[in-house]
């Protein structure tokens, strides 16, 4: 059972974000680790995976999984534009060493529920026996997941084990906490709230870079930390948010570079001045 504080991890590159940079990947995850996670989400939104092939998917999850040694759990986003390629990478999810899988809904097309109903139900199929996930972020993939949808793969699909759910405002989200799931937070100013209201943790951006913050907010939900969390995405959003989460990383001790895959961009002069005099601050 997968509980706590989750970090959306980054994923590793070098070559200007052409190639998987191995090397990182542990120290990465020590440095995740070491902040009091209780594990990743791989290959999500933060970890850039739709824009990666599926053979480097697949790598990623690999060395993330190997990086973490039954330290804590991985959850393996297998999300993609096709249904085939989201059926590849959840059907081999645990040979790659994931304890689960998390899908969203596919971008681009506005899809109707009977055929997300079908995406989903052959992802979750093909995830098992791992528990699967909903992945909801209705601003990434373009349309919500309907609750009646939801409500369908559960009855289709006996692995359904919850979401982590992304959108905003705070009555989108809540729409999500139906009895029976787990449901992970993903926008941190609603780690309080959420966690008063029933979900089992947050699977956090910032958690990448900060993730003893994260951490300290999901185990006290009413401390400062929690308090703090809108404020520092404001500030991290403010930047190219990859790059610019890469180079805290890297500012920590983490042998990783800001490299991100096109057309995500990297931190220009004057944005990485700015983010290290507020680090420095």
């Amino acid at each position: 059972m997968i509980r706590g504080a989750l970090a959306a991890a980054l994923t590793p590159l070098r070559d200007g974000g052409a190639t998987l940079d191995e090397d990182a990947f542990l120290p990465y995850v020590d440095f995740l680790l070491g902040g009091g996670v209780a594990g990743i989400l791989a290959l999500g939104t933060t970890g850039e995976g739709i824009s990666l092939s599926v053979p480097e998917r697949r790598r990623a999850t690999a060395l993330l999984a190997g990086a973490m040694a039954g330290r804590g759990a991985v959850i393996a986003h297998c999300g993609a534009q096709t249904t085939a390629d989201t059926v590849e990478l959840a059907s081999r999810a645990g040979e790659d060493g994931a304890d689960a899988v998390a899908v969203i809904a596919p971008p681009y097309y506005k899809l109707d529920d009977a055929a997300l109903l079908a995406h989903l139900t052959a992802a979750a199929h093909a995830a098992g026996p791992l528990p699967f996930y909903v992945y909801e972020f209705a601003a990434a993939s373009g349309y919500p997941v309907p609750l009646s949808v939801l409500a369908a793969l559960r009855e289709a699909v006996p692995n359904v084990a919850g979401l982590k759910v992304s959108d905003t405002p705070w009555e989108s989200f809540a729409a999500y906490l139906v009895e029976g799931l787990d449901v992970f937070v993903g926008p941190e100013a609603f780690i309080s709230q959420g966690m008063a209201a029933g979900a089992v943790g947050a699977v956090s951006a910032l958690a990448s870079a900060f993730p003893d913050r994260v951490a300290a907010a999901v185990r006290e939900p009413e401390g400062e930390a929690a308090a703090g969390m809108a404020d520092l995405r404001a500030f991290v959003e403010s930047l190219p948010r990859h790059a610019a989460l890469k180079h805290v990383v890297a500012r920590r001790g983490v042998p990783i570079g800001e490299d991100v895959r096109a057309p995500l961009r990297g931190l220009a002069d004057d944005e990485r001045r700015r983010l290290d005099e507020w680090l420095d601050a």
